[in-house]
């Protein structure tokens, strides 16, 4: 480490990178904390500015000689199991808590967060959509309580809007949120609400922490918040490792980004999906621009990795991989000494038990105020039609009940919409997670159907265009040869289920580039003779905005098949956000008509295989 005041390149137009001393989370492990804010569009640094010393003292006697790092990842609220299962956020507090108590003189402790800690659980609903619903973060909340160093800023916490997560971060986040290469937004303010990169203090040792977040997956481009952008990670860690390295003994980059690279299956993805730039990647330009050890602590993916010791093919170039699965299953650790290979393993949660004082104090108070929510009747399934084990491998191969049910409850229920209802419901298979069992249902067993944050959306098509999404359709659909295939997991294709206003066959053909939509009825009326009629149609946010992996973006169709086939891109059909919260609409409805039951009734046939 250098003697005199540190040194951070900036370039002439005053763009580039700052550092300032800030304070640590108060429940960490830090002993002292500076951020750093790059901009991730600046050219190559020229210039430098000097920080003062009282900034960055550069005269040091690093005590710790040892680092060890606790880390989660795609926590995505799942804090803790409802009604009575694990406290899964008390686990992992205790877990932390143990480690700085039980380190040696010489051993730093971190407890680190890669991202997603939003989107997924019952906790969602405290965070509300808007200033008038918001109740807490609880993620962040938890994280705080549990001694949370830092966090990357994953894909999902865009889920209910930048103005959404800046509330969270304001209200409950004591630790730097960080990322890299996200800029542009009207709301998350850099420097203010999140920063590029971080500089930790732990006994001594100084720990740089850069943030990285996924430009695949995260909603950008949307109404509230247009200018939203996310930069190569790849450009960004290029021009930002070369000025934090040399401050620190060790860098951890926590990236949000996934495991491997371009089309790629590992963690929920059954089959490759698309993650464009990576973990491989980024471990490929780090360690050109390193000379002091270095780690990757990924996310995105949901991938076990090292889960009893260094796996060799997450030792890339010598920069560790590691990535802790997710919903809380797991907590990473991570080893570095020096002269030593990096030790990693994984502690699986979910076992019970956890730190009782920090469940009474930290979980309780958000699940009472979640529980009678959670608990509130809101229909009843009077058979197993709509259960997983009807759902889950219909939802990919052909006509699904459960996705029949919903097109067409969304249909209805928005039959009195401003500006006109919809004629047509699309929904893609991959966004039902779970079914619905026989008996009484609860909000927070249809919760678990649709855990996503998506708004509604009505795009206009015509009844060509609708054609024309059919065929792209009818090559996503999991063929009756493709055996073997774990259904119960996620396959990005985006294969979309109607409501019951459109009926067609596919017939599935020789291959997937011949598979093609056939008898394509709108209404009752062959397809040919509303060709140029509009349709609204409702679908969500996601879907909307192109399905990112699921490629209804113009990208060749990915999860799997074959041929490079390109994609429909639903982005190029005139929308508009309705402003509804989809998973509130169909609630909705399911109190208003309490039955929930539908059979497949032919909409959709599939010949051929």
């Amino acid at each position: 480490m250098p003697a005199t005041p540190v040194q951070i390149r900036l370039d002439p137009q005053g763009r580039g990178a700052r550092i300032r001393r800030a304070a640590p989370n108060p429940r960490g492990g830090l002993d002292a904390l500076w951020l750093i804010d790059a901009d991730p569009l600046a050219p190559a640094p020229a210039e430098l500015l000097t920080a003062t010393p009282d900034d960055m003292p550069g005269a040091r006697r690093p005590v710790a000689r040892r680092l060890r790092l606790l880390h989660v990842n795609d926590l995505h609220n799942h804090l803790a199991d409802l009604p009575e299962g694990p406290q899964r956020m008390a686990e992992i507090a205790g877990h932390v808590a143990r480690a700085r108590a039980e380190a040696a003189p010489d051993e730093a402790v971190l407890f680190l967060s890669a991202g997603d800690d939003h989107t997924g659980s019952i906790f969602d609903e405290l965070l509300g959509w808007g200033a008038e619903d918001f109740t807490l973060d609880p993620g962040y909340r938890a994280l705080s309580a549990a001694g949370c160093d830092a966090a990357a800023i994953g894909n999902h916490e865009f889920d209910r809007g930048a103005a959404q997560l800046v509330r969270g971060i304001v209200a409950d986040a004591d630790f730097p949120v960080l990322s890299a290469n996200v800029h542009g937004s009207a709301h998350l303010v850099p420097g203010q609400h999140f920063h590029a990169a971080a500089l930790a203090e732990a006994k001594g040792l100084r720990i740089a922490i850069i943030g990285l977040t996924t430009r695949v997956e995260t909603r950008v481009g949307q109404p509230s918040d247009p200018t939203l952008a996310v930069a190569s990670p790849v450009e960004v860690l290029a021009k930002l490792l070369p000025l934090v390295a040399p401050l620190a003994d060790v860098v951890v980059i926590l990236s949000h980004c996934g495991y491997g690279g371009g089309n790629h299956a590992s963690g929920k993805a059954v089959v490759a999906r698309d993650i464009g730039e990576a973990d491989f990647a980024l471990a490929d330009t780090a360690a050109g621009l390193v000379d002091v050890p270095c780690v990757i602590v990924g996310a995105h993916t949901h991938t076990r990795l090292n889960e009893t010791g260094v796996e060799a093919q997450n030792l890339r170039r010598g920069i560790l991989i590691a990535q802790a699965e997710a919903n809380g299953r797991f907590l990473g650790e991570i080893t570095l000494t020096p002269g030593a290979p990096p030790e990693a393993r994984l502690i699986a949660l979910g076992q019970g038990g956890g730190d009782a004082a920090f469940a009474r104090a930290h979980l309780a108070p958000m699940i009472a105020l979640v529980r009678e929510r959670m608990e509130q009747p809101v229909g009843h399934a009077p058979d197993d039609g709509l259960d997983w084990n009807a759902t889950r491998d219909s939802r990919y191969r052909g006509e699904c009940a459960l996705a029949n049910y919903m097109n067409d409850a969304l249909v209805a229920e928005l039959a009195d919409l401003p500006g006109g209802a919809p004629d047509l419901a699309l929904l893609n298979g991959g966004s039902i997670l779970a079914g619905v069992a026989r008996g009484n249902v609860t909000f927070g067993q249809w919760f678990d159907v649709m855990p996503y944050s998506d708004e509604v959306f009505i795009l206009t098509a015509t009844g060509t265009q609708i054609a024309e999404i059919l065929r792209s359709n009818a090559r996503r659909l999991l063929r009756p040869d493709e055996t073997g295939i774990d259904t119960a997991g996620f396959i990005a294709r985006g294969f979309l289920h109607t409501s019951s206003g459109l009926r067609y066959r596919i017939d599935t053909g020789a291959a997937a580039a011949k598979a093609t939509p056939e008898e394509i009825a709108l209404f009752g009326q062959p397809v040919a003779k509303v060709a140029d009629r509009p349709f609204r149609i409702a679908m969500t946010t996601y879907l909307a905005l192109g399905s990112f992996g699921e490629r209804w973006n113009g990208l060749p169709i990915a999860g799997g098949v074959e041929g490079d086939l390109p994609g429909y891109d639903l982005r190029a059909l005139p929308s508009q956000n309705s402003g509804l919260v989809y998973r509130e609409v169909l609630v909705r409805h399911i109190r208003a008509n309490p039955e929930i039951a539908a059979r497949p009734d032919g909409r959709l046939r599939i010949t051929g295989g």
